[in-house]
């Protein structure tokens, strides 16, 4: 009976810390990668617009070097470029300043894949050292996702990708097709659920006079508003933005109660790559031989004419 009494702590207890252990470390990074795939069948929606934007909602830029073209069952790399200034420091889940994270997704056209570990050249693999992809979905090889990672390191994440080949895959045309590219920088402003970061603006959610702020058992604030009528409003912030605002103060309905401390920020970008049929560049090469030969026998001719012409006194 105590064995069994003690398992079955040990598992409650071991449940415990694995449940603290994935909440802790989920919180400085909510509304990364995860968050879409939960929730969205596709990262970019009718519009265009890839949906880490509605959780991301600062516009930062982002940049992706490709090929402009790539023969069959080729490795070639796609580089994301994910800039900010490393100096800043973003608001972490508890309130505290931390170094900013990123994170990027990669739609490719169908067929297009993460390139197997082992086509990697000495070079890729020095590359894309620490850096783990992961499918959107697994129906879905061609969207690949990186992130979270530390930014200061990876403000250029290198894709290491395999064209397709269209003698194995009937479906497979050559041709231009399209890439769909985002990066990220920090944590976002708005969980997919709707409710608020602390790593945003808090706003007044009636007008009024600022009747108290107290400190919170979180570590964040309690702000109380009394309205015309009398009425006593509380406004709960987390910890991490400042508070702007003081005891006495008039707000209106929406005011910001505290300054946006948001540094990071998301941006994406649509490129093009082109499948190329090598015996296409095969009869280019052709016929730029073809060309370059006829323009030397044109030369060749002349200047026999030239010779035939002077030995018979023609000037």
């Amino acid at each position: 009976m105590r064995r069994s009494l003690s398992s079955l702590f040990a598992s409650l207890l071991g449940s415990s810390l694995a449940l603290a252990v994935i909440l802790g470390a989920a919180s400085p990074s909510w509304a990364y990668p995860f968050w879409a795939q939960q929730n969205y069948a596709s990262p970019r929606e009718a519009t265009g617009k890839i949906v880490c934007a509605n959780c991301h909602l600062a516009k930062k830029a982002t940049r992706v070097e490709v090929p402009q073209a790539v023969f069959p069952d080729t490795v070639f790399k796609a580089v994301v470029e994910i800039p900010y200034d490393t100096s800043v420091q973003q608001v972490a889940g508890d309130g505290s300043s931390t170094g900013l994270n990123v994170g990027a997704v990669v739609m490719l056209p169908d067929g297009f894949t993460l390139a197997p570990q082992d086509r990697l050249s000495d070079e890729l693999k020095e590359e894309t050292a620490g850096v783990y992809f992961t499918q959107y979905s697994e129906d879905q090889p061609n969207i690949l996702l990186v992130g979270p990672l530390p930014g200061d390191n990876h403000q250029e994440i290198v894709f290491p990708l395999l064209s397709p080949d269209p003698a194995a895959d009937s479906s497979i045309h050559f041709g231009k097709y399209q890439l769909h590219v985002g990066g990220n920088r920090g944590r976002g402003q708005v969980y997919p659920t709707g409710e608020k970061s602390n790593n945003g603006v808090y706003n007044a959610s009636v007008a009024g006079t600022i009747a108290a702020i107290t400190p919170a058992e979180n570590g964040g604030v309690t702000v109380e508003i009394t309205t015309a009528d009398g009425a006593s409003v509380s406004d709960a912030i987390p910890p991490g933005p400042v508070i702007t605002v003081a005891v006495g103060d008039s707000v209106a309905a929406g005011a910001a109660l505290t300054n946006d401390p948001n540094v990071g920020g998301f941006g994406q970008v649509d490129t093009e790559i082109v499948l190329q049929n090598p015996v296409r560049i095969y009869g280019l090469l052709a016929f730029f031989a073809a060309i370059a030969i006829a323009q030397i026998m044109l030369v060749l001719k002349k200047r026999q004419v030239e010779k035939v012409q002077a030995a018979e006194g023609i000037v």
